[in-house]
Formats: structure tokens, C-alpha cells, sequence
């Protein structure tokens, strides 16, 4: 692989970045709306990471839900080239360059993208997972680490580390992700693949048969039922850690996880028929859950600005 150098002048370099983090920032308005409409929230610096972020994972997951020829080879050979750029410090790639560049500038592990990408590399030959302990196995790549992403550019609060907040951010990817996982029963099932836990769907009278034939049973409804609240849990263990996040961060994970959350409770509203089609969030309550919390989000940046006038952001930025 040869890799490529940085334009030479840092005015140039400045140009290719800043065009990176908004083809990024439009790939999470598109695909991403809600959390798209949570990051308005953040202070103006941290907003272009976590876009860098989502559309890292996007376009890597879309090499597998959407794959070319060659899905395996696809992934692999952008798994490898993201892997030396990061190494190398840049990237002709828009996507690749803005994960490189907040990767380097908020001190992120590498070995959360290793992980993030194998997980991606598994559901190419993994259809199912056995049990709720294989599924979380298989989450900490997909969902765990994108949550230990995220947490060192949205700051801790004072007296805070990272490690403290970090279980509470694991909490949350994985709420996240298992939102997706009920909400999308019908569409993963379309590509091959089955995120409900084989032996709660046995325990119920649920197989793959029948999700593949879109029928809604009693013991289908029972199922979605006891996922969704084992998904409540999770959103009630990552709440605990929302204290912890800078307070100027911490509006931006409340409205995303009103909004990612308020999915459950549609699900709930349609007596569980995700099978029948995809549910979700209207755009009026997304507003609602945006406009009640942008007034708190500015005074939590008005009162870190008074209490730290001439402090730097508490990412270090």
C-alpha cells in the first residue's frame, strides 16, 4: 500500500481537513438523523469527531449491508488502509481523514477501531448469536467501543477520568445498538442475519423461519417484549454516567437518548409489530426532545465559559 502525504503548506492540509469534516457531518445528517440532530447540541468543537465517527462506522458497516462483489476483500483492504493512515497521520480519503484526524487529537485507542472492525469482518460469516452473553461478545466491537469513542471528545467532567465514565459510555453504544437490533428484526433477517439471542427466540416459540416469513405471534410480541426491556436497562446504566460528561456534553447524550430511546416506545405503540415495517421517531417529536433541550445546553456552555474564562475545552482542545 503506498500512502499518501499531506498537501505541503498547513493551509492546504486545513482545506483538505475541513472538507473531509463536512462530507462527514453530510454522510450524518443523511443516514444518521437523530443523532445528527443531538450533536447540534455540542460546542462547535467537538461536533466535526463525532461525525467523523458515525461515518467511519457507517461506511465501514455499509461495506457488509451493502456490499459490492467482493464484500470480504472490500472491507479488509479499507479495514488495512485506515489502519496505516491513522499510523501515518493522513489520509486522501475524506472519511479516513477525518477518523485519522480526531482519532490523533483526542487520544483515542487504536485498539477500539481494531475491534470495531472485526466485529464488522464477523458479520460477513456470523448469522446468529446463541445466547445474550454471545451477543454481547459480539457487541463490544459493534457498540461498546463506539461509546469509548466517543467519550474522550465529549469530555469528562472535573475530578472525572475517563475510566470512571467508561462503563456508563459502554452502557449506552450497546443500548443504542440494541434499539437498532428490535427496530431493524425485519431488515437484518433480510441480509442473512439475526441479533435476537437464539435461545430466548426458542424459549418463546420464535424461529428464523417465521421472521423470515414476517410472522407476528404471541410469542414473537413476548420476545420483543423482554428485549426491549433488557434494552432499558442498558439506557438506565449509561444515565448514571451522564453526570460524569463535561457539562456542556451532557444535553447532546440526553436528547440522543431521548430520541434513540423513543424508538422503544414506538416499538411498544405498535404492539411490536416490527416485522410489518420499520418504526420510528417522528420529525415533530425530534424537534420537541432537540428545543427542550437547547436552552439547558447553552446555559451549561455559559456557565463553563464564566467558570473558565481563559481554561482551554475539557477534551483538551
Amino acid at each position: 500500500m503506498t500512502l499518501v502525504h499531506p498537501p505541503g503548506t498547513q493551509a492546504a492540509r486545513q482545506q483538505q481537513l475541513d472538507a473531509a469534516h463536512r462530507h462527514c457531518a453530510a454522510i450524518a445528517a443523511q443516514h444518521g438523523k437523530s443523532y445528527h440532530l443531538a450533536t447540534r447540541l455540542l460546542t462547535a468543537d467537538r461536533r466535526p469527531a463525532v461525525h467523523a465517527l458515525y461515518a467511519a462506522a457507517r461506511t465501514a458497516d455499509d461495506l457488509v449491508d451493502l456490499p459490492g462483489a467482493d464484500p470480504e476483500g472490500d472491507l479488509a483492504a479499507w479495514s488495512a488502509a485506515v489502519l496505516a493512515e491513522l499510523e501515518a497521520g493522513w489520509s486522501e480519503d475524506p472519511v479516513r481523514l477525518a477518523l485519522v484526524h480526531t482519532y490523533r487529537r483526542y487520544d483515542i485507542p487504536v485498539e477500539h477501531l481494531v475491534d470495531f472492525l472485526a466485529a464488522m469482518t464477523s458479520d460477513l460469516t456470523v448469522d446468529g448469536y446463541d445466547t445474550l452473553a454471545a451477543l454481547d461478545r459480539y457487541m463490544w466491537g459493534s457498540a461498546a467501543v463506539i461509546g469509548l469513542q466517543v467519550l474522550p471528545v465529549l469530555g469528562t467532567a472535573r475530578g472525572v477520568t475517563r475510566e470512571e465514565a467508561a462503563p456508563h459510555a459502554i452502557a449506552l453504544g450497546e443500548a443504542f445498538q440494541l434499539t437498532n437490533f428490535l427496530r431493524d428484526v425485519a431488515e437484518d433477517v433480510d441480509r442473512g442475519r439475526v441479533y435476537l439471542p437464539a435461545d430466548l427466540m426458542a424459549a418463546h416459540g420464535v424461529t428464523r423461519e417465521q421472521l423470515a416469513e414476517r410472522r407476528h405471534t404471541p410469542g414473537f410480541e413476548t420476545l420483543m417484549r423482554e428485549m426491549v426491556a433488557i434494552t432499558r436497562r442498558r439506557y438506565d446504566d449509561a444515565e448514571v454516567g451522564t453526570p460524569m460528561l463535561a457539562p456542556e456534553s451532557r444535553d447532546c447524550v440526553r436528547a440522543a437518548t431521548d430520541l434513540y430511546g423513543g424508538i422503544l416506545g414506538e416499538i411498544e405503540r405498535a404492539g411490536y409489530r416490527v416485522l410489518d415495517g420499520r418504526v420510528s421517531v417522528s420529525k415533530p417529536r425530534r424537534l420537541a426532545v432537540f428545543a427542550r433541550r437547547l436552552t439547558a445546553a447553552q446555559l451549561a456552555r455559559v456557565s463553563v465559559t464564566i467558570a473558565q474564562p481563559k481554561s482551554r475545552s475539557s477534551t483538551g482542545a
